[in-house]
């Protein structure tokens, strides 16, 4: 049995991680996290402050023989300054409290993203690669990677990194994710009988664009945490196909069964702050979780994405060399996404 430390728990890349480790059978695992889970797993959960030194040795004192971290945790700042000191204390306090505690300790697989590039700054080299140089710091990757890269030296442990862009999965509260944000938005339009219109700049409309599935993500962290071959590497993880919202959106129009119109911009989160009660009547009349309209989706994360007016590219040839085959058709994995949606009530049906 290996032994699972999962940092960002309740978050979309964490939870689908976690269930993906339970349901392999040969990994014992624990997740952290500042919340309890809102859903049944046969995994460990601690509730604590990661940001907090004391707390993460008080709360991990009882745990030994962890083989791997998976560090999916993030502090989400006001701005690029505000997210360097909570992020690399979360990593710096998990790592030193499970190595002093873990003569065990194999490898450290750190979660990254397109962020590296600087696809957050405005246009960037695509598709980008690993070896491609850093931009202008500050940048809370690069404290986390060069603090790995030097903490791991001369020890018994290594890390790996992953960077994939726009994970897709399911996760409550959590401000990064594209697929509730499509669900949502197209359950409003049919609530409100209004056609399905791209709510975006018309330029981005035409961008090439990528995601990466959650559940693609959850295997290679595995991948990437078991291969003696990824020690001391950076990885770009996505799908692997690359798409635009202008081919994308009719489709996505007619699984929800609705009328679509041409782009039209909005500002989302304005727009989107006095549609609680219509959420609230949603949730009442189809039965559905009982998660308020904040929880559900973030407008902030999907009006940024929607406003991306350049190509997001990661070029996924250095994963394919070194083993990791997988792949994800993006189209198919939001038409999963949504039908899951349905099945565990989080939208009406369709």
């Amino acid at each position: 049995m290996k032994k699972a430390l999962v940092a960002g728990a309740l978050g979309v890349t964490g939870r689908t991680l976690i269930n993906h480790l339970v349901s392999l059978g040969d990994w014992e695992v624990i997740g952290l996290s500042r919340r309890s889970p809102e859903f049944e797993t046969p995994a460990k959960h601690i509730a604590v402050d990661l940001t907090n030194r004391s707390e993460v040795e008080s709360k991990l004192a009882g745990i030994n023989d962890v083989t791997h971290i998976f560090f999916a945790a993030l502090y989400w700042g006001k701005d690029f300054f505000d997210e360097i000191a909570p992020n690399f204390a979360m990593l710096t306090n998990t790592v030193e409290t499970v190595e002093r505690s873990s003569s065990e300790l194999r490898k450290v697989v750190l979660l990254e993203g397109a962020k590296f590039y600087g696809a957050h700054l405005g246009p960037y080299k695509t598709p980008a690669k690993e070896t491609d140089p850093r931009h202008m710091p500050p940048n809370f990757y690069y404290d986390q990677e060069d603090y790995l890269v030097e903490r791991s030296t001369g020890k018994s442990w290594s890390w790996s990194s992953l960077r994939p862009s726009s994970i897709c999965g399911f996760a409550v509260g959590n401000p990064m994710n594209m697929a509730t944000v499509l669900a949502v938005y197209a359950v409003l339009c049919k609530e409100m009988r209004l056609p399905f219109r791209f709510p975006g700049s018309p330029k981005t409309y035409l961008t090439i664009m990528e995601m990466t599935d959650a559940e693609l993500l959850a295997k290679a962290a595995v991948w990437a945490g078991v291969t003696d071959q990824c020690d001391g590497q950076a990885f770009n993880i996505t799908n692997g196909d690359f798409n635009r919202w202008t081919n994308l959106w009719p489709r996505l129009a007619d699984y929800f069964k609705l009328d679509y119109a041409p782009p039209q911009r909005l500002p989302l989160t304005q727009f989107m702050s006095d549609k609680d009660q219509l959420w609230n009547r949603l949730v009442k009349k189809h039965g559905l979780l009982e998660y308020t309209f904040q929880q559900a989706v973030s407008w902030p994360f999907g009006e940024a994405i929607f406003n991306i007016e350049y190509d997001i590219m990661s070029d996924t040839t250095k994963s394919r060399c070194y083993g990791f085959l997988e792949w994800v058709d993006t189209e198919e994995m939001l038409y999963r996404l949504f039908d899951q949606f349905q099945k565990m009530r989080f939208i009406p049906p369709i």
